[in-house]
């Protein structure tokens, strides 16, 4: 694969050469690793900046909808939208259904949408583990929005909270026992709370719920991060097309005050940092699962098994023979 011809059609926004780019980067092989490392490389430094969105909810309600509804009305202001959808990935066959351009029909069609759905895989964090270099991609095109959602809630879903500028958190309209139900840390690192449904016969109790979790976030702490007012709870219904403009504009008030005092690149840098560590990590346990390791790995586990050693004495002496 020319990866030089690949970097110029990306740049030049060819979305068939965007996907290519993104399945280079999720391959697991070792010479398309390569390859997608040199890509990103030559992909650096590009002057582009997209508003990167990251989105989770519980099951049911309506981040598709939600997705495609918000994302028409984004390109129907002329911007360019890039979803980066994640799908759980089935424990014992691996595999996944990947349904997320069938459920977004009307936003698939759009010229100015991009729509790729990734398997989780084993992956924590409601994220696929190539997402963050995804979003990448994807900025390196063009694309004014990056929207990535997430499998679903969960006390690993703030990790996705580590490749994005805005985090939203969709919540269902009278969720009673969902508020104790939500963990805190998501709640802490959600930007703005969207309760969904807010119409119909539905409509009041959004509301109700919308106060329920407005006063919830009082409680919690100012972050150094948040101007006056956020985080936030509002409604919008995905279906009718309500709240969103008011839900952009908050989005676009919160992203121009971290970007005029400095947070906005403080928080990139922290974040490449982070995923840093991450991939240090990730090739850390790579080394210890090649071949040459394995029966290292199966004797010593043996030897666990039979009590001659404990798990910790066990790592240490795998991790000095291998890691060192």
């Amino acid at each position: 694969m020319d990866t030089e011809d690949l970097k110029t059609r990306v740049l030049a926004g060819e979305r068939r050469a965007l996907a290519r780019a993104i399945t280079l980067v999720e391959s697991g092989r070792a010479d398309h690793r390569a390859q997608a490392l040199a890509l990103l490389d030559g992909l650096k430094g590009h002057g582009r900046e997209a508003l990167r969105i990251g989105l989770s909810g519980t099951p049911g309600v309506g981040k598709s909808t939600f997705i495609e509804t918000f994302g028409c009305m984004l390109t129907g202001k002329g911007l360019k939208v890039a979803v980066l959808a994640v799908d759980p990935s089935s424990a014992r066959s691996g595999g996944s259904i990947l349904g997320d351009k069938t459920r977004m029909e009307r936003l698939s069609r759009e010229k100015n949408a991009f729509i790729r759905p990734s398997p989780a895989q084993s992956q924590l964090g409601g994220v696929a583990r190539r997402t963050r270099e995804a979003i990448d991609l994807c900025e390196a095109a063009g694309f004014d929005v990056i929207l990535i959602e997430t499998v679903g809630v969960g006390q690993s879903e703030t990790m996705v909270a580590e490749m994005c500028d805005l985090f939203l958190l969709l919540l269902a309209p009278a969720g009673g026992d969902e508020l104790q139900g939500v963990k805190r840390g998501i709640m802490e690192m959600a930007d703005i709370l969207l309760i969904n449904k807010a119409d119909g016969d539905l409509k009041t109790q959004a509301l109700r719920t919308c106060a329920d979790y407005a006063g919830a976030l009082r409680l919690l702490r100012k972050r150094p991060q948040d101007p006056e007012g956020f985080p936030k709870a509002m409604t919008v219904s995905a279906v009718e097309a309500q709240g969103l403009e008011a839900a952009w504009q908050e989005m676009n008030t919160l992203a121009r005050w971290r970007r005029e005092t400095g947070h906005f690149a403080g928080r990139r840098a922290e974040q490449a940092r982070y995923w840093f560590e991450a991939e240090v990590r990730d090739g850390l346990l790579a080394r210890l699962r090649a071949a040459s390791a394995r029966q290292a790995m199966r004797s010593l586990a043996a030897e666990v098994e039979a009590g001659k050693l404990t798990p910790g004495q066990a790592a240490r002496q795998m991790l000095e023979e291998h890691l060192t």
